[in-house]
């Protein structure tokens, strides 16, 4: 898939706030400083369609981007980030709960891991919440560009085998790197191939 245009539409914290079209909306997410806002920026190949900042968690909103004129792409708040007051972090996490309950738009939400760590309790804990509520979701491992291909490979096989012990069908998984652009043809292709099959579903 070719990005032909990338705009920021709007940020808002209420899923019926978001814009009021049938297009698809694929989510990304994950814990803070997971390289997100550089990912997508990467994904567009807008420079700073996405806001970027050296300090974690500064994403407070649901900002939806339309890509192509053809689906949106949704920029959604990070989750555990230890900074927040108590407060803060309940704001989010309903806001979070809220769009990827409730917005019938969304076809794919994409799973932001840092693919430097071992495996961290807030992103398993996350994906189960997914699973759980039959949210269908893709994951992308960021920041390969940071390590070795055996350390990547070595984290990636861990996060994967403890997701093993309580899935019977992994979901697919991504390998990406903001710097060296490293996934975003596969990504993009994924999103496309998804597309095209509602397209081919609205036809029937």
């Amino acid at each position: 898939m070719k990005i032909k245009s990338a705009e920021f539409v709007v940020s808002n914290a209420q899923p019926e706030k978001c814009p009021q079209t049938n297009l698809p909306e694929y989510a990304f997410i994950g814990r803070s400083n997971v390289g997100k806002s550089s990912l997508i920026n990467m994904l567009t190949g807008k420079k700073n369609l996405a806001m970027t900042s050296s300090t974690p968690g500064k994403t407070l909103l649901i900002n939806h981007f339309l890509i192509n004129g053809a689906w949106y792409l949704v920029d959604l708040p990070g989750y555990g980030y230890a900074q927040r007051g108590k407060k803060m972090v309940e704001k989010i996490k309903e806001i979070i709960e809220s769009y990827v309950m409730k917005r019938m738009q969304m076809t794919c939400l994409f799973v932001l891991i840092d693919s430097r760590l071992t495996p961290q309790k807030n992103d398993l804990q996350f994906i189960e919440w997914l699973g759980e509520n039959g949210i269908p979701f893709a994951i992308i491992f960021t920041k390969v560009d940071k390590q070795s291909k055996t350390r990547t490979d070595i984290n990636i096989n861990n996060f994967m085998s403890v997701l093993k012990e309580q899935w019977e069908e992994l979901p697919p998984y991504f390998i990406s790197s903001s710097l060296s652009k490293d996934g975003r043809e596969e990504i993009l292709d994924y999103i496309d191939k998804i597309n095209r099959s509602l397209t081919e579903n609205d036809e029937k």
